[in-house]
């Protein structure tokens, strides 16, 4: 250690742990590197080759940047960082993808109290391992420690990607028609968001992180962990498919507000949706939390996905061959609702969110046993 590094370590901030946490992930984060990546890991900036680009009629450009929430502190509680980084990877990417968008690249920051090279590195690898299975390259990052500021086991992580679009190939409300048909995918579990209401449903049952759940047959901290489902790589793989080409409308990743603010905000004015709950049956982990809270399942569609991580609104007439190209691709679906653009009462409608004047979409029904 240089006599400067020795004194800046004097102050909390250890600039060798972060020379070895950059080490550790460093194969980890070349594996997503394709040749449009230039320069390697290391330098200021991420450089990716965008002549690709030329080939484009009209390249529109979209980015997403996001972060995990308050679910960062489960994996602290239990020591358990390998998975953040694909939640991470999931909430921007398959954000992009919305619009049709094909990831390009993406940038990570981490903030921490202390760098503790070993779990910064496994956060990294799991960022990386989910660019590579998403086709987004990893281009560069930033590790931050803030003694004084964050606890020496706390840290924080967000990320922002970037992708392209045909311009005439973009999903987008002005596509939706009456009739289109709604399909739900199937999430993996809580993903990352709502986790302030886990963690203070738990709370008021004095439950530990640690502590086994035999209706969930883990730990809870473990069956909370549960990575966020990657929609990003199937969803454009049934997108490119010429026997499908033009049947996907629009789509919508369930994140916060909740399921239908969520698919609300990308349907047109005018247009509405009744999402039959008796469609699916929420996952256990959620009807656990429900019970543990004395809510009803109805009371959290807001705060919880309840086993929707994704919508695609699609032509009516090719609903049933897109739900089994999206199956065949690994993601459960199944038909959830159908839209309508007559005049009717909204009153009980969520209508738009996030400041998009959209359509309008309730729940109805009973949740399947």
């Amino acid at each position: 250690m240089s006599e400067n590094a020795s004194i800046y370590a004097q102050s909390g901030v250890d600039t060798v742990a972060g020379d070895l946490a950059v080490e550790l992930m460093k194969s980890a984060v070349s594996r997503t590197h394709g040749p449009e990546v230039l320069g390697g890991v290391g330098g200021f900036a991420g450089m990716f080759d965008a002549s690709a680009l030329l080939g484009y009629k009209r390249p529109l450009l979209a980015s997403s940047t996001d972060g995990v929430g308050t679910k960062v502190a489960i994996a602290q509680a239990i020591d358990k960082h390998d998975t953040i980084g694909q939640d991470l990877v999931a909430m921007v990417v398959d954000d992009i993808v919305v619009v049709g968008a094909k990831p390009l690249f993406m940038t990570d920051y981490i903030a921490c109290g202390k760098i503790v090279p070993e779990r910064i590195a496994d956060i990294v690898r799991g960022i990386a391992e989910a660019c590579e299975a998403t086709g987004t390259a990893l281009v560069g990052g930033e590790t931050a420690e803030h003694p004084g500021l964050l606890g020496v086991d706390d840290y924080d992580v967000a990320g922002a990607a970037t992708g392209v679009v045909e311009a005439d190939r973009m999903l987008q409300p002005g596509l939706v028609q009456d009739g289109d048909v709604v399909l739900a995918m199937a999430a993996s579990g809580l993903h990352s968001n709502g986790f302030s209401l886990v963690r203070h449903i738990l709370a008021e049952r004095s439950i530990g992180y640690g502590d086994h759940s035999a209706e969930l047959g883990a730990s809870y901290g473990e069956a909370l962990l549960t990575p966020t489902a990657l929609y990003t790589a199937p969803l454009l793989r049934v997108l490119d498919d010429p026997t499908l080409d033009g049947a996907i409308h629009v789509l919508s990743h369930v994140t916060g507000g909740g399921i239908a603010a969520n698919l609300a905000r990308v349907l047109p004015r005018g247009a509405w949706v009744e999402i039959e709950r008796a469609s699916w049956s929420p996952l256990p982990v959620f009807r656990h939390l429900a019970e543990l809270g004395g809510h009803s399942l109805q009371s959290l569609e807001s705060a919880w996905n309840l086993g929707v991580g994704m919508f695609a609104v699609v032509s009516a007439a090719q609903a049933p061959q897109v739900a089994a190209a999206l199956t065949a691709e690994g993601l459960h679906t199944w038909l959830a609702g159908t839209v309508a653009t007559s005049e009717r009462d909204f009153a009980g409608f969520e209508q738009g969110a996030k400041g998009v004047d959209g359509g309008a979409v309730r729940l109805v029904g009973d949740y399947a046993v």
